[in-house]
Protein backbone atom coordinates (compact mmCIF):
# COMPACT_ATOMS: atom_id res chain seq x y z
CA UNK A 1 0.00 0.00 0.00
CA UNK A 2 0.97 3.21 -0.52
CA UNK A 3 0.05 6.88 -1.27
CA UNK A 4 1.21 9.84 -3.75
CA UNK A 5 1.01 13.22 -4.94
CA UNK A 6 2.90 16.21 -7.09
CA UNK A 7 2.64 18.85 -8.38
CA UNK A 8 4.84 21.38 -10.25
CA UNK A 9 5.94 24.47 -8.26
CA UNK A 10 6.98 27.66 -9.98
CA UNK A 11 10.12 28.16 -7.87
CA UNK A 12 13.55 26.59 -8.00
CA UNK A 13 14.35 23.19 -5.77
CA UNK A 14 16.29 25.34 -3.05
CA UNK A 15 13.18 27.63 -2.81
CA UNK A 16 10.84 24.72 -2.20
CA UNK A 17 13.85 23.07 -0.16
CA UNK A 18 14.03 26.21 2.38
CA UNK A 19 9.91 26.25 3.31
CA UNK A 20 9.77 22.07 3.06
CA UNK A 21 12.44 22.35 6.15
CA UNK A 22 10.83 24.07 7.99
CA UNK A 23 8.86 21.85 9.55
CA UNK A 24 7.30 24.26 12.61
CA UNK A 25 6.14 26.15 9.29
CA UNK A 26 3.68 23.32 7.72
CA UNK A 27 1.02 24.30 10.35
CA UNK A 28 0.81 27.67 8.99
CA UNK A 29 -0.20 26.37 5.24
CA UNK A 30 -0.74 22.46 5.55
CA UNK A 31 -4.03 22.21 6.80
CA UNK A 32 -3.59 18.64 7.29
CA UNK A 33 -0.62 19.27 9.61
CA UNK A 34 -1.57 20.20 13.26
CA UNK A 35 2.22 20.79 14.34
CA UNK A 36 5.69 19.85 14.15
CA UNK A 37 8.29 19.83 16.97
CA UNK A 38 12.27 19.50 16.48
CA UNK A 39 14.20 20.23 13.38
CA UNK A 40 14.26 18.60 9.99
CA UNK A 41 17.81 17.74 9.83
CA UNK A 42 19.62 14.81 9.25
CA UNK A 43 18.97 11.91 11.78
CA UNK A 44 16.55 14.23 14.24
CA UNK A 45 13.60 12.65 15.48
CA UNK A 46 10.89 14.79 15.41
CA UNK A 47 7.19 14.74 16.28
CA UNK A 48 4.49 15.03 14.26
CA UNK A 49 0.45 16.05 15.02
CA UNK A 50 -1.34 15.15 12.34
CA UNK A 51 -5.40 15.92 11.23
CA UNK A 52 -6.07 12.45 10.62
CA UNK A 53 -5.40 11.30 14.67
CA UNK A 54 -5.19 14.26 16.56
CA UNK A 55 -4.53 12.13 19.52
CA UNK A 56 -1.73 10.39 18.71
CA UNK A 57 1.78 11.85 18.60
CA UNK A 58 4.36 10.15 15.20
CA UNK A 59 7.44 10.39 16.42
CA UNK A 60 9.21 10.15 12.72
CA UNK A 61 13.00 10.29 12.05
CA UNK A 62 14.78 12.17 9.29
CA UNK A 63 16.14 9.09 7.62
CA UNK A 64 17.32 10.80 4.57
CA UNK A 65 18.22 14.58 4.26
CA UNK A 66 19.81 16.16 0.84
CA UNK A 67 18.94 19.75 0.02
CA UNK A 68 17.49 20.67 -2.75
CA UNK A 69 16.64 16.95 -3.52
CA UNK A 70 14.90 14.74 -1.00
CA UNK A 71 13.72 14.57 2.61
CA UNK A 72 12.95 11.10 3.89
CA UNK A 73 10.86 10.84 7.49
CA UNK A 74 10.51 7.04 8.95
CA UNK A 75 9.46 5.28 11.84
CA UNK A 76 8.28 1.58 12.12
CA UNK A 77 8.77 -1.26 14.94
CA UNK A 78 11.47 -3.37 16.44
CA UNK A 79 12.97 -6.12 14.03
CA UNK A 80 11.16 -4.43 10.92
CA UNK A 81 7.90 -5.73 11.60
CA UNK A 82 6.80 -2.57 9.98
CA UNK A 83 7.63 -0.22 8.32
CA UNK A 84 6.68 3.45 7.12
CA UNK A 85 8.71 5.91 5.21
CA UNK A 86 7.63 9.22 3.50
CA UNK A 87 9.54 10.62 0.94
CA UNK A 88 9.54 14.21 -0.77
CA UNK A 89 11.31 14.10 -4.12
CA UNK A 90 12.38 17.93 -5.83
CA UNK A 91 13.39 17.99 -9.72
CA UNK A 92 14.27 20.63 -11.33
CA UNK A 93 12.28 21.30 -14.07
CA UNK A 94 13.05 24.01 -16.26
CA UNK A 95 12.87 27.21 -14.07
CA UNK A 96 10.44 24.94 -12.02
CA UNK A 97 10.22 22.25 -9.67
CA UNK A 98 8.66 18.70 -9.51
CA UNK A 99 7.84 18.04 -6.42
CA UNK A 100 6.73 14.29 -5.36
CA UNK A 101 5.50 13.59 -2.08
CA UNK A 102 5.15 9.16 -1.68
CA UNK A 103 4.34 6.90 1.24
CA UNK A 104 5.18 3.24 1.51
CA UNK A 105 5.05 0.06 4.11
CA UNK A 106 6.62 -2.70 4.66
CA UNK A 107 7.43 -5.71 7.09
CA UNK A 108 5.31 -8.83 7.66
CA UNK A 109 2.85 -7.19 9.36
CA UNK A 110 2.07 -4.14 6.90
CA UNK A 111 -0.89 -5.59 5.32
CA UNK A 112 -2.68 -6.44 9.00
CA UNK A 113 -1.68 -2.71 9.89
CA UNK A 114 -2.74 -1.17 6.64
CA UNK A 115 -6.51 -1.98 7.31
CA UNK A 116 -6.54 0.12 10.34
CA UNK A 117 -4.72 3.33 8.78
CA UNK A 118 -7.36 5.66 7.47
CA UNK A 119 -7.08 6.84 3.71
CA UNK A 120 -4.54 9.36 3.53
CA UNK A 121 -5.27 10.69 -0.29
CA UNK A 122 -6.67 13.76 1.05
CA UNK A 123 -4.15 15.10 3.18
CA UNK A 124 -1.04 14.09 0.67
CA UNK A 125 -3.19 16.58 -1.59
CA UNK A 126 -3.34 19.13 1.06
CA UNK A 127 -0.15 19.18 1.73
CA UNK A 128 1.03 19.15 -2.00
CA UNK A 129 -1.35 22.38 -2.68
CA UNK A 130 0.14 24.06 0.12
CA UNK A 131 3.43 23.92 -0.03
CA UNK A 132 2.54 24.84 -3.92
CA UNK A 133 0.41 28.08 -2.89
CA UNK A 134 3.06 28.87 0.17
CA UNK A 135 6.27 28.96 -2.36
CA UNK A 136 4.83 30.15 -4.92
CA UNK A 137 3.31 33.27 -2.68
CA UNK A 138 7.35 33.87 -1.92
Amino acid sequence: MHYQASTTIDATPDEVWKVLVDGPGWADWDSGVLSVEGPLVENATIKLIAEVNPKRTFKLKVSEFSPGGRLELSSGMPLGLFRGRRGYDLRADGDATHFTMREEYSGPLAAMITKSIPDLQPSFDKFVAGLKQRVEAG
